[in-house]
């Protein structure tokens, strides 16, 4: 049972990490996930009042960080509301759509036909698409350093 435990819980931190760069997948979630499934398999109590407080500060920060830099890339070269949902929503549809490149170009393309439809020019809606995709990227990065420092200080508490 133990083997079957640890198999879990490593799968759950790597599907975790993945969902950081693939948006489909549940990425925090599942690395929160991970942490009961250690728990239910092996023990609770190596787990504290201050573990559960440092994990669920760093998943609710994520939830956070996720809408909000992407939006901020987004904001700061000058898009609406209309770019930032067109960017999410291609952010959601674009890998489905184009597989190999939709992780990129369904943000770009939300971004922009949004911000076209916010009355913006073609230039502008341009420009705000690839904030969008600065946002993406800038939104990987804290998601795959904070979603590290989840597993890292599971580690440190378990050990």
């Amino acid at each position: 049972m133990d083997v079957l435990g640890w198999i879990i819980v490593i799968a759950l931190f790597i599907i975790g990490m993945a969902g950081a760069i693939y948006p489909i997948l549940p990425g925090v979630i599942a690395i929160y996930l991970a942490l009961f499934v250690y728990g239910w398999f092996f023990t609770f109590a190596h787990y504290d009042a201050w573990f559960w407080t440092i994990q669920t500060i760093i998943l609710v920060v994520l939830f956070i960080a996720d809408y909000a830099v992407n939006a901020w890339g987004v904001k700061k070269l000058g898009g609406s509301k209309a770019s930032i949902w067109g960017s999410t929503i291609g952010l959601i549809i674009g890998p489905f759509v184009i597989p190999a490149f939709g992780l990129i170009i369904g943000p770009f393309i939300g971004a922009f036909i949004g911000e076209l439809l916010a009355g913006s020019g073609a230039g502008k809606s341009m420009k705000v698409g690839l904030g969008s995709v600065l946002g993406l990227f800038s939104s990987i990065v804290v998601k795959v350093v904070l979603q590290l420092a989840m597993i890292i200080v599971f580690f440190v508490w378990v050990f």
